[in-house]
């Protein structure tokens, strides 16, 4: 017997849902290391001190893992506090994206080995490398499964174990970057809310300013000489500043052009937190009051992946950001890569029928 494709999801038990629907974030979670490392710390580190740090960059201290703390447990406990929220159990996740340039390892996925942390036996998996832009990339992808009706919950994480991949005698490097993991349920909410947009782009003519060399299958570990700082990250600070201000306010323009609304509708900027002079830029570019703007990079520094979903859980966490609010979400990174969304934030799920 020839069962019909309708027929045969209902006997399979999966559900049927209708195309073009809309995609939001129904809850999301964080989680950060205990360990903090202030810059007073850093001064007895390397040749630096707490003024000049701040001056440059804003942030005050970050969050270090343990060493045997790795990207993926930090990631599930993250997506477990997200799952929580929004009362849906991880057997009923469909599709777990993890965004990372610190995975356990190159294979499996930092992904599946989250699925399994989670018991989310049902979901697809993958890692998704885009560096400060994952958390972006990878909510645009999993909006796309959620939106067309393939999946209905798909978990969203970005997260970092940078002090790990830190040349710690560096003080250009050393100074800028932090651990943690934040994460986003992905599922249907009414029409006219969730996502709006999303602009997306990449500039590989730029990847030598934003890189970590070694590891790979240009330059293997194993051929890596003792001493050299392959193993470590490496960016060219002043072109990355002058790239990042560009790619922020391009991508922010474009995400709300594409979504129909101008700076005048914007009720909260959730941007990368990587150094507030670029955050000022963007600021003035959509002309909000400090208010409107989420920052926490004064106590995390620059978690990459991580930075904009933990600033948009402590937001939403804190009862900044409510139902109806209309948000940029916008960052940059390696690759050289950009992003930015915007969202109309509901985190009421429509249900099957409605």
């Amino acid at each position: 017997m020839v069962l019909s494709q309708e027929k045969f999801k209902e006997k399979a038990g999966i559900a049927m849902f209708r195309t073009n629907r809309a995609a939001g974030i129904l809850a999301t979670g964080r989680y950060l290391p205990e360990k903090v490392l202030t810059n007073a710390d850093l001064e007895k580190m390397v040749e630096t001190s707490d003024e000049w740090i701040v001056t440059r960059t804003g942030i005050k201290e970050r969050r270090i893992s343990r060493q045997d703390e790795a990207s993926s447990d930090m990631a599930t406990a993250a997506a477990q506090q997200a799952l929580d929220k929004a009362g849906i159990a991880a057997e009923q996740v469909d599709l777990i994206i993890v965004a990372t340039v610190t995975p356990d390892m190159f294979f499996p996925s930092t992904a599946c080995i989250v699925q399994e942390k989670l018991g989310a036996k049902r979901a697809a998996a993958f890692d998704l490398s885009a560096a400060c832009s994952g958390f972006l990339y990878g909510t645009s992808v999993a909006a796309q499964f959620v939106s067309s009706g393939t999946y209905r919950y798909a978990l969203v994480i970005g997260v970092e174990s940078l002090s790990k991949i830190v040349d710690w005698s560096d003080r250009s490097t050393c100074v800028l970057f932090g651990d943690g993991a934040g994460a986003a349920v992905i599922g249907p909410v009414e029409e006219g809310n969730g996502f709006l947009s999303f602009e997306l782009g990449a500039d590989g003519g730029g990847a030598e300013l934003l890189k970590l060399e070694a590891g790979g299958s240009r330059i293997p570990v194993p051929k890596v000489e003792p001493g050299s700082r392959e193993n470590y990250i490496h960016m060219a600070g002043g072109e990355v500043f002058k790239f990042a201000v560009r790619a922020m306010n391009t991508a922010s323009d474009q995400a709300l052009l594409k979504a129909g609304i101008t700076k005048e509708d914007v009720d909260f900027l959730v941007p990368h937190q990587a150094n507030l002079r670029i955050i000022d830029s963007a600021v003035k570019r959509l002309g909000l009051p400090y208010d409107k703007v989420v920052v926490n990079l004064n106590r995390y520094g620059n978690m990459s992946s991580a930075s904009i979903p933990v600033a948009l859980d402590e937001a939403v966490s804190e009862g900044r950001i409510k139902d109806g609010d209309m948000l940029v979400l916008v960052g940059f990174g390696g690759g050289l890569t950009w992003g930015a969304s915007v969202i109309k934030w509901s985190t009421k799920e429509k249900k099957e029928g409605e």
